[in-house]
């Protein structure tokens, strides 16, 4: 019999769902198991450094009149959200209405989708999510607010919808001023909406490599930030909140007097594209690596190069190559699905069977590949936890 229609939608659900569950069942590590014996390509988090970058975080922020709000995108996982409110943070960011439906099965009650949604599946999925806890949005079209407006509506819900604004980043959010205002006036004047303020986030400064390009690129930021408050404040529509700012430009927002509330993610992995930042004078602590890909390597056919069990599978190469850690005279120069190419200093000694650290260029996207963080401290595995949002583009 040929499934049609949604027959078929559910029938691949079903499929997906009870394929996953059995992938699920080999595990690359055990409770106590010596790092060494891990399978790879695993995602392993060194839990000494990822707790001495929460620690970090919260040291350069004391007496900085800015919440915290991390971004769960670089994450995915419920577990590290859990334990970000657990240290003050007031709720976390998603990037995507499955991302922030994983967080709330997890225990997280408080999400701000820091992206535009549409389509009525994935707003009425918004709708009922509202249900189970604090959801907020964002917005930067008028047709949009519309449509979230009867989406909330058919819920029984009232949504939270900031208006986003594009501060320099030229992605999506309406233009500083009066284009702010008018799309905060229909938001406010929907009866199943509250205008919850306003998103302002410089994507691409967080990259810029030298500090004053950063510092720069984020006093812009806040300038736009401020007319447009001051043109809300005159037409007496009360902003909450600004939010924004990530882990490359965090502390200039916290110390703007423009921001309210602070987003960064990344700052507790810091992969190899955030270690290329110059940090000198920014008051934004050293951050350590803490997301690791373990490999093997499985081939050495000449002394000048040899090859590992991690590729294109296993690491995100948009922001370049992983950087082996730990390990002078390799380089990993080139990979493909399942290889990785390391360039090695012909004297090192590396043999097939040996164990690297590869560091990801780009941590967001290398968890996405993930099923499970594997957490280890002392050489050990403490835990294992899931990413939950992992393949949550929805």
């Amino acid at each position: 019999m040929t499934l049609t229609g949604r027959a078929y939608r559910v029938e691949l659900r079903f499929f997906r769902f009870v394929n996953r569950q059995a992938m699920a069942v080999y595990t690359p590590a055990e409770i106590g198991m010596p790092l060494a014996e891990v399978d790879t390509p695993s995602l392993i988090l060194d839990l000494d450094a990822f707790e001495r970058n929460l620690d970090l975080l919260d040291a350069s922020l004391a007496g900085k009149p800015v919440k915290v709000r991390p971004h769960a995108k670089s994450h995915k996982c419920p577990e590290i959200a859990l334990r970000q409110l657990a240290r003050g943070a007031v709720g976390v960011c998603c990037q995507k209405v499955s991302e922030a439906e994983a967080m709330v099965q997890g225990g997280v009650s408080d999400v701000l989708i820091t992206n535009e949604v549409v389509g009525a599946a994935k707003l009425k999925r918004l709708a009922a999510l509202a249900k189970r806890a604090r959801i907020a949005v964002c917005a930067d079209d008028a047709d949009n607010v519309i449509a979230l407006d009867q989406a909330a509506r058919a819920a029984g819900v009232t949504l939270s919808v900031l208006a986003e604004v594009n501060v320099g980043a030229n992605r999506c959010g309406v233009e500083p001023g009066e284009p702010a205002l008018q799309l905060a006036r229909r938001i406010a004047a929907c009866g199943h909406l509250r205008f919850a303020g306003l998103q302002a986030y410089h994507g691409s400064a967080q990259h810029l490599r030298k500090v004053e390009e950063r510092r720069a690129a984020i006093e812009q930021a806040a300038a736009r930030v401020r007319l447009t408050t001051g043109l809300l404040d005159r037409a007496g529509i009360a902003c909450e909140k600004v939010t924004g700012a990530g882990t490359g430009t965090y502390l200039f927002e916290a110390v703007s007097g423009a921001y309210d509330e602070i987003q960064p993610g990344s700052y507790i992995f810091m992969d190899a594209d955030y270690g290329r930042n110059d940090w000198t004078g920014s008051g934004i602590p050293g951050f350590e690596h803490s997301l690791f890909v373990w490999a093997t390597v499985m081939s050495r056919p000449v002394p000048e190069r040899a090859l590992v069990d991690a590729g294109l599978k296993a690491f995100s190469v948009d922001s370049g190559m992983p950087r082996v850690a730990d390990l002078e005279g390799v380089e990993c120069v080139r990979a493909s699905d399942e290889h990785g190419v390391l360039r090695v200093n012909g004297t090192l000694r590396l043999v097939v069977g040996d164990r690297l650290k590869l560091i990801p260029g780009h941590c967001d996207p290398t968890v996405n590949l993930h099923d499970d963080l594997v957490c280890v401290r002392a050489g050990r595995v403490e835990a294992i936890w899931p990413i939950a949002a992992r393949g949550a583009v929805w």
